[in-house]
């Protein structure tokens, strides 16, 4: 008698679904046929976990009858669910789905907030799956998502098509206690060198999350162009983001502060924080191109379009210069949930040393005056006003005593050393896209080092994590900013993520490889790197 009661439960929770989400799969397109082959091993993904114990025999199905339970009365389990069964469904067709609670004879996917375990913190989860059921616990919704991300890589690799394929959907039976290495793991996109759209930048944010990453630096400005909506200084973007602007001039457009808004939405679901950046005082010849009393005669240089560094400079004993600054960092905090602030600070050739302590003396606490934490290239480090920021290391040298020192007064540092982390370095001599300056960059390069002792003098407690930035001077669009991350990235993120106690390029090559075809089946223009061996 209990398979029509079974029946009955099913079909009331399937019809909670909106009708779109029960039909989509199936109106996407024809199904196609998938052998059938073991699920990935349970330590198979990127990043690697902190602690897995496989299970032989105890393999979770996921079949048409699965439910997804979330923390009943928690909005923040139920987005993490709903987002989770939006990702399934187009492939395995099935309704999945999302509830406060579950029938014990349905197979079920539980994702539970209120773990209460110190371990984990903010972002950490613990992951079991038997053959009845697979269950994510975590502290915040930030592991719970991280956990989701976990579970999809731990589905075959046809999860990610997205059109309905008939196979056996399993998942390797075990557990997985897992939680990040560093609080900062992030990727840099610049979008004032060549404007990249609001689309593009969600595509980008959609991908690196899924190998926990949780920050995402948008350079806003540059000498190329100026990219964020300033109500108080509106030439910014109508000159700085209009016609003409960008390298060789073929990257126009900005972001309004309705855009920016709505990236910041759109990431905080993806559990990734963005982080604004405003270069100055050098990095300024598209500001003082619209404002030319930015410049210490009154008269407007030029617009620059190459790709040289070091000439720009504000004038640092004009009052209008921190009239103008403070404007900008007060209405971009204001759009900013998150509690960095970036000022840039590199390569102000064009400014004296003198003159560049004493614009940081100033201009270092109006970020914490308008309720963020600053954050700019190690450069501010000179400051002593850099007690209180956060330094991103981005030189290709492994002493800085000046760094060293600023640790030593409190200033955290996140390490993006240029030869290892910048990812729009070219592979090797025949890439048809980036910069070379600081060598070539393959997949092995930027996995084989590490954060803590990258800088020598730095203790490890001083990194607050790492970062990937990728620059856009020969980038044009969204295929160029896969092309020149993946593989990379993922590299970057495990490094990270996970202990340095699992750090192995053999392992990483291997789970690399078999990541392959998920991109493929996403059709991101990843580089097939001759070091890895595909899928």
């Amino acid at each position: 008698m209990a398979r029509p009661v079974v029946t009955r439960m099913f079909l009331v929770a399937a019809l909670t679904l909106p009708a779109a989400a029960l039909s989509a799969p199936a109106a996407a397109a024809p199904a196609t046929t998938a052998g059938v082959t073991a699920p990935p091993a349970l330590g198979s993904v990127i990043p690697v976990p902190v602690e897995v114990r496989p299970l032989a025999g105890r393999d979770f199905s996921l079949g048409p009858l699965t439910v997804i339970r979330t923390q009943p009365g928690s909005a923040a389990a139920r987005a993490v669910g709903d987002q989770f069964a939006r990702a399934l469904r187009p492939a395995t067709g099935y309704p999945l789905p999302v509830l406060p609670a579950a029938p014990r004879v349905l197979p079920t996917i539980s994702l539970l907030l209120g773990a209460d375990d110190v371990q984990l913190g903010d972002e950490g989860y613990r992951l079991s799956v038997d053959r009845r059921s697979i269950t994510i616990r975590a502290n915040k919704a930030a592991g719970l998502f991280a956990g989701t991300q976990t579970l999809r890589q731990l589905l075959p690799r046809e999860i990610e098509s997205r059109t309905v394929v008939r196979r056996a959907w399993s998942v390797a039976g075990g557990s997985i206690v897992d939680h990040p290495r560093f609080a900062y793991r992030g990727a840099m996109l610049d979008v004032a060198r060549h404007f990249h759209t609001p689309d593009e930048i969600k595509a980008y944010v959609d991908e690196i999350s899924r190998f926990k990453i949780n920050y995402l630096h948008l350079h806003l400005s540059d000498d190329q162009g100026w990219r964020i909506q300033i109500d108080s200084w509106p030439r910014l973007t109508t000159v700085g983001g209009g016609p003409g602007t960008g390298v060789d001039g073929t990257g126009p457009g900005y972001l309004t502060k309705a855009d920016y808004r709505d990236l910041v939405r759109y990431a905080a679901t993806r559990h990734v924080t963005i982080v604004p950046e405003i270069d100055m005082p050098g990095h300024v010849n598209a500001a003082q191109v619209a404002y030319p009393e930015l410049t210490c005669d009154g008269v407007a240089p030029p617009p620059r379009t190459d790709t040289a560094v070091g000439y720009s400079s504000l004038c640092i004993g004009s009052e209008t210069t921190y009239r103008f600054v403070e404007d900008v960092i007060r209405e971009l905090a204001a759009l900013t949930p998150g509690p960095y602030l970036h000022i840039g600070g590199d390569e102000a050739h064009a400014t004296t040393d003198a003159d560049y302590l004493t614009f940081q003396q100033r201009v270092l606490p109006l970020v914490a005056k308008y309720g963020k934490t600053a954050y700019g290239w190690n450069e501010i480090t000179k400051s002593p006003a850099s007690a209180n920021a956060v330094a991103q290391f981005w030189d290709t040298a492994t002493t800085n005593p000046t760094v060293v020192a600023a640790a030593a007064r409190g200033t955290k540092v996140v390490m993006s050393p240029a030869n290892k982390a910048y990812i729009d370095q070219k592979y090797d001599a025949n890439t048809p896209l980036g910069l070379s300056w600081a060598g070539y960059i393959e997949v092995r390069t930027a996995y084989d080092w590490d954060p803590a002792t990258r800088l020598t003098g730095l203790p490890a407690s001083a990194v607050l994590g790492v970062e990937a930035p990728l620059w856009s001077e020969t980038l044009r669009d969204l295929d160029d900013i896969e092309f020149m991350a993946f593989p990379r990235l993922p590299a970057i993120a495990e490094l990270g993520w996970s202990p340095p106690s699992t750090h192995d390029w053999a392992s990483f090559r291997e789970r690399l490889a078999a990541y392959g075809p998920r991109w493929t089946a996403r059709g991101v223009d990843f580089y097939p790197s001759p070091q890895i061996d595909w899928s």
